[in-house]
């Protein structure tokens, strides 16, 4: 029995949505309240690369002029942005 191999696909930016299908403000409400850490990003070091906003579960993070930008609304503070962006351009704060 040969092991079924799908062809090859490959997709470039032009292809990847620049923000969530809906608007946050439909789907939850605001639970920025109880979050004790939030992440914060350096515009300097920011490449417009789209692993943040590919990874982030709750869908709050757009993409504009190449630059991450984050809803702090709706952010829980869960990290993953942090971990997963490979130029350490987002960092977690302490929520004031």
């Amino acid at each position: 029995m040969k092991p079924y191999l799908r062809e090859k696909k490959t997709f470039g930016f032009d292809e990847t949505p620049e923000n969530t299908a809906f608007e946050a403000g439909y789907l939850v409400t605001v639970n920025s309240g109880w979050r004790s850490i939030k992440p914060v990003i350096n515009a300097e070091k920011c490449v417009g690369c789209m692993q943040c906003y590919l990874y982030c579960p709750d869908g709050v993070i757009s993409v504009e002029n190449k630059k991450a930008q984050i809803d702090y609304d709706f952010c829980k503070g869960c990290g993953i942005c942090s971990k997963i962006c490979k130029l350490n351009a987002i960092e977690m704060e302490a929520e004031r």
